[in-house]
């Protein structure tokens, strides 16, 4: 799978997810057609790639934005999303494209509602039982 996408370049703040499957019955026991979870409003997938994040001028001297150096040094702020991450993001603001046979979604980070990581950064968490 790595090796069909190498040639792809996700730009800006975007992330290209691949969508893990979804049950195809209710809670109840109902089984729903394909078309109907297609259009379900939230849906899963696996971080494949995520743009360099959010450009921003190099410098910030407001006279050089408008020179044409100041165009070709960009920093960004980079992504909280990462390679790896299972994401629910909202299918409404996805875009589907196929690479190779495989179906994949490109979205805005803004677009991805959560993530769900196996390693945490080391934080001062509060124990939720203490609480």
């Amino acid at each position: 799978m790595k090796d069909s996408l190498k040639n792809i370049v996700v730009i800006g703040d975007r992330v290209l997810i691949k969508p893990l499957e979804q049950s195809n019955r209710t809670g109840g026991g109902l089984y729903l057609p394909p078309s109907v979870q297609e259009h379900d409003a939230v849906h899963t997938g696996i971080v494949v790639k995520v743009g360099p994040g959010f450009p921003i001028p190099a410098n910030q001297d407001s006279d050089s934005i408008f020179r044409s150096e100041a165009a070709e040094q960009v920093n960004y702020v980079p992504l909280q999303v990462r390679e790896g991450d299972e994401a629910l993001y909202l299918h409404a603001n996805a875009h589907e494209l196929e690479v190779n046979g495989e179906r994949y979604v490109i979205i805005a980070q803004n677009s991805i509602l959560l993530v769900m990581r196996n390693e945490l950064p080391d934080m001062d968490m509060p124990d939720l039982n203490e609480l």
